[in-house]
């Protein structure tokens, strides 16, 4: 039986997980693990899956979830030349590599919305962080980004949270969270607040600007489970199949 008593009290709101990766990427479920965890907890109205630079896993979660009340978007963490960019509602995969204004036209051309990932993480390749040439809140000023993740929860220092929280008002930016997910026990744990219950609300929230980010940083004992729910499965399978492309070979 699935549980959604803790669901905020207003029923008029939904929550999203916007930032979630599966085993097609870095994370160690697989996308029908990811859909099982959420339809058992109940906390969460719609996920995105997130995975780098793919959207195999996104197709499966969201077909994993069909005949549910859980509602899938289609989105991937494009490796931009710049940073990392959440491409949101697309069905298409878009190549890593390109500038950030060019991925950023390449998700509008889909439809699909942009959204800046945790864009002051200094250890992720992000927008304001390592690696960016993008330089200052004026030059990011000048991207039509349609948000900016503000609450990511995996960020061991916070400080760059802060900094996009403030960063997002100055520029008018809709202000949205994610757990950055790549092990089952964190899902949810930062997460999306909108007015509505459906993808297409959530849509039409971080457009209008009446999303807003939620939650709370991963716990210590989650970093930790990160290593035995994502790290030690990932490396496992990564010696497999090299293991296995050897012998082909």
């Amino acid at each position: 039986m699935n549980n959604r008593s803790d669901q905020i009290a207003t029923p008029a709101w939904g929550r999203a997980d916007l930032h979630i990766h599966t085993r097609f990427s870095d994370g160690g479920p697989s996308p029908e693990q990811v859909v099982h965890r959420v339809l058992r907890r109940g906390h969460l109205d719609v996920i995105a899956i997130t995975d780098h630079n793919r959207i195999e896993g996104a197709l499966r979660a969201r077909e994993a979830a069909r005949g549910s009340w859980l509602q899938v978007i289609v989105g991937e963490e494009v490796s931009t030349a710049d940073g990392h960019l959440l491409a949101l509602f697309i069905h298409e995969r878009i190549p890593p590599g390109l500038s950030v204004a060019e991925t950023i036209a390449e998700v509008h051309a889909q439809g699909g919305l942009a959204i800046a990932a945790h864009p002051f993480d200094p250890i992720s390749h992000s927008l304001l962080g390592r690696g960016s040439r993008v330089r200052s809140a004026h030059d990011v000023a000048r991207l039509p980004l349609d948000g900016m993740e503000t609450l990511n929860a995996s960020l061991v220092r916070q400080v760059g949270n802060a900094l996009s929280e403030v960063v997002a008002q100055r520029l008018g930016l809709t202000c949205v969270g994610g757990s950055d997910a790549h092990h089952l026990a964190v899902i949810g744990q930062a997460y999306t607040l909108f007015p509505g219950r459906t993808a297409e609300d959530l849509r039409r929230a971080i457009i209008a600007g009446t999303a807003t980010a939620a939650g709370r940083r991963w716990r210590w004992s989650q970093y930790l489970s990160w290593v035995y729910g994502c790290f030690i499965p990932r490396t496992a399978r990564r010696v497999y199949q090299a293991a296995r492309t050897a012998k082909l070979a």
